[in-house]
């Protein structure tokens, strides 16, 4: 069992100024090498009651899909973006996830008056609290790390099959061992980003995919 659980502290605090479509903000996919970054946004139902949400990676893969489908069906809204690496590569890995964001936050209807995000700090006008682990301790980020973790799964699974070699499936675009094997034989893909250190080394080294 994890040995925390999410509750409604960060939410509440929000909720005692007025503010009640809290939404929860977390991202997938920060430190990987290869495949997009994914942020979610969602706002939970202002009820208060328990849910089984939990942080993604004190999951497993068949508790984070079932978790999620949860989420989707109980939300009030919720909307999930992807940076890809071109735009990884123009912003930043942090201005990518900001940008990404932003674009979950335009598409949430009825729109949030409050944010708890998993130590993002997002450039908004919005009341925003930011604590770190918040993934763990809030269900909205909680709710959110399971449908930015899942769909991100999903599209890595994709890739792997539009880039067979890689392991995408497997590791999910992290720097594993396989992955590290993979790209000294097959060499850089387009899904790389190319700014990260250990994919620009190989390409100085003319390592690129056919």
């Amino acid at each position: 069992m994890p040995s925390v659980t999410p509750d409604w502290s960060f939410e509440r605090e929000h909720w005692r100024r007025g503010y009640f479509r809290v939404a929860g903000v977390d991202e997938a996919g920060r430190g990987a090498w290869a495949g997009p970054v994914t942020v979610a946004a969602v706002i939970l139902p202002g009820l208060a009651q328990d849910y089984p949400f939990r942080d993604s990676k004190q999951l497993s893969a068949a508790q984070r899909e079932a978790f999620a489908a949860e989420v989707r069906r109980v939300a009030a809204c919720w909307a999930v973006e992807h940076a890809w690496p071109d735009e990884i590569e123009r912003l930043n890995i942090l201005g990518a996830t900001h940008a990404a964001a932003a674009r979950a936050l335009e598409r949430l209807d009825p729109a949030p008056q409050a944010l708890v995000t998993d130590y993002l700090r997002l450039r908004t006008p919005l009341p925003l609290l930011a604590p770190p682990k918040a993934d763990a301790l809030s269900y909205s980020v909680a709710a959110a790390s399971l449908l930015a973790k899942t769909e991100r799964d999903r599209l890595m699974t994709e890739l792997d099959a539009q880039h067979p070699g890689y392991g995408f499936a497997a590791h999910k675009g992290y720097g594993a061992p396989a992955h590290r094997a993979a790209l000294a034989e097959l060499g850089v893909s387009p899904v790389h980003r190319r700014g990260y250190a250990p994919i620009a080394r190989l390409l100085q080294a003319g390592l690129f995919s056919d």
